[in-house]
């Protein structure tokens, strides 16, 4: 809403000051980067969006904090040992500071070489954290929903073109039922719309508990546009993903991840885990999201459901994200033509091969997710060209890790040319 956007908009002022344009790094014809330097220090970088057709309407604003022109970092190589000195040193100031809680883990080729807790699991009770310790996961849980539904759809069970309709004929959007297929939930070009809104901000948490209980936040309102004719992201679609997962296994959503990704994988330590039964070395997530950051840090207790849904909110430590990171690359959930679908969105070839941490295609090669929200943050990415696996969790506000994700992502690329 509005009022929303211009009340964040107003904290960011309050916090960072003016801005003072520096430069136009790029532009076209839909689209424009600009970097800026606020009156308070800060320097960032604004990516804007824009219609196609006249008059061109902004669509969205991106933004990211950045360096400043004259500190832009060497590009020149770097040694292992230099890269891992220069993360631990940034880590221990902005834990210093207080920016950063959570843990982190570097692995090269599924060997871990650098593994750190930072902060506390639980203020009140001053827990630390620990490098085992299980992390709200956010939205990072979507990509075991689209391995779920992969493998649905490599036993012939589910098909890309079916519809919803199909497997929940109930559904109560008839327009829903008829045009949207599996392959559109999928891609987040359903049209179906978000869990998040006024229903839900007005809802008890506390009666979150499976699934299915996201779904009359969203079921009944139209669809946003014509199934295939846009992307616009969508909880909503993952959670129906995962009530067609439901419906075609047989098992709930909780037990289907659990049975056939998180333990052929070795995650022992990840699941969709209730809010109010207590789970050993969980940590609390603490929140300063306030228009403009004055609170002190608070639990989210009121702002995350009692339990996650196939869109997010489930949870793992760092060490359980590496082992899905090798399962995957070992395709030891999906067969090679389906793992190469999950990480390029290539068609699925069942004539192509594919062995591990090479693709068959000029796609990414490894993944790159991340997840958020209030008190809750967690990146995970693995290139599996150069063998390096950056997990970082947190329990403050985005982007939390995503920042230490981002900085070592820049390292790793300068220790990559060196080799």
């Amino acid at each position: 809403p509005v009022e929303d956007r211009l009340a964040r908009y107003r904290g960011m002022q309050t916090e960072l000051g003016s801005l003072r344009l520096d430069q136009l790094v790029n532009a076209d014809s839909v689209s424009a980067t600009v970097l800026a330097e606020a009156t308070k220090g800060a320097w960032l970088e604004f990516a804007f969006q824009f219609e196609t057709a006249p008059p061109h309407k902004l669509l969205s604003i991106r933004i990211e904090q950045a360096e400043p022109p004259s500190a832009a970092e060497s590009q020149s190589p770097m040694t292992e040992r230099e890269f891992l000195d220069s993360l631990g040193a940034r880590l221990d100031n902005m834990s210093k500071n207080d920016e950063f809680s959570g843990a982190v883990l570097i692995a090269k080729n599924g060997s871990p070489v650098f593994q750190k807790a930072y902060g506390l699991a639980s203020t009140e009770f001053g827990v630390p954290n620990r490098t085992d310790t299980k992390f709200n996961l956010g939205s990072i849980n979507k990509i075991f929903t689209r391995v779920a539904i992969g493998q649905l759809i490599e036993q012939g069970k589910v098909r890309f073109e079916d519809t919803l309709g199909k497997f929940l004929p109930d559904y109560p959007l008839s327009d829903a039922r008829r045009q949207v297929e599996i392959s559109h939930l999928i891609s987040m070009t359903s049209g179906i719309g978000d869990f998040f809104g006024e229903t839900f901000d007005d809802t008890p948490k506390d009666r979150f508990r499976s699934n299915s209980d996201f779904l009359p936040m969203f079921d009944s309102l139209p669809l946003q546009f014509a199934p295939g004719s846009q992307r616009q992201y969508s909880n909503g679609g993952y959670v129906l993903l995962g009530a067609i997962i439901e419906k075609v296994s047989g098992e709930s959503y909780y037990d289907y991840v659990r049975e056939h990704i998180f333990n052929p994988a070795s995650m022992s330590n990840t699941d969709s885990y209730e809010a109010d039964v207590p789970v050993a070395n969980l940590a609390e997530g603490y929140t300063n999201s306030s228009a403009d950051h004055s609170m002190p840090r608070r639990k989210n207790i009121y702002t995350r459901p009692a339990r996650g849904s196939a869109a997010g909110g489930g949870y793992s430590t760092a060490e359980d994200l590496l082992k899905f990171a090798i399962a995957l690359e070992n395709n030891r959930l999906l067969t090679p033509a389906y793992t190469e679908w999950l990480l390029t969105d290539a068609p699925p070839d069942p004539q192509k091969t594919r062995s591990a941490g090479q693709q068959n295609t000029g796609g990414p090669q490894g993944i790159g997710v991340a997840g958020g929200a209030p008190g809750i943050n967690a990146s995970l990415e693995a290139d599996f060209s150069s063998g390096y696996t950056v997990v970082v969790l947190g329990n403050y506000d985005p982007p939390n890790t995503e920042r230490v994700a981002k900085q070592a992502r820049k390292w790793l690329k300068r220790v990559t040319k060196s080799k």
